[in-house]
């Protein structure tokens, strides 16, 4: 596993522990659906539920897979490991990665525009440098916008463990443009 991979899953670890409790748990995960498709209001109906149903399927995947004692919650520890498994892992994220770009584009030109992508991602919890490094790292359009399929492909790429230089790594530290 490569050290940015580590990296980029402590991040996401972070961001999913949205009430900042040191676990993850259904609460966390219904606070981020909340808060990204409050973010989305013009988006259509299909499109919030799509998104809302990829943050329920990644909650019921960790806690199928993760959580070993019944609990209802996952530590960091049990987190590490299995995100990094893409077999395991994969079609989850798919989901999730179709589902949260598709919310970025309300008009449906395949397309994403810099101010959508960057209130998403704040409604995730990134910060805001790091946001819009990313968005430069997708090589936007001469009109500032990013192709849905581009930024799909960058969720996915996020998760995989033998990637590095990938446009995610924008996303961990200090922006590097």
């Amino acid at each position: 596993m490569r050290t940015e991979a580590t990296q980029r899953i402590e991040l996401v670890f972070n961001l999913f522990d949205a009430n900042g409790n040191g676990v993850i748990d259904i609460g966390d995960f219904d606070l981020m659906s909340k808060r990204v498709v409050g973010a989305a209001a013009d988006s259509d109906e299909a499109a919030k539920e799509a998104v809302q149903a990829a943050f329920r399927r990644y909650w019921v995947t960790l806690e199928t897979e993760l959580d070993s004692n019944g609990d209802g919650v996952v530590t960091r520890e049990e987190f590490r490991g299995f995100v990094l498994s893409p077999e395991r892992f994969g079609p989850t994220i798919g989901q999730f990665a179709d589902a949260l770009a598709a919310l970025g584009d309300p008009d449906g030109d395949g397309l994403v525009e810099r101010p959508r992508f960057i209130a998403l991602m704040t409604a995730i919890g990134f910060g805001h440098a790091n946001i819009d490094a990313l968005f430069d790292a997708f090589g936007p359009t001469a009109d500032d916008r990013i192709p849905v399929a581009t930024w799909a492909e960058g969720i996915r790429d996020y998760y995989a463990p033998d990637k590095a230089g990938i446009p995610g790594d924008q996303l961990v530290g200090g922006p590097t443009t």
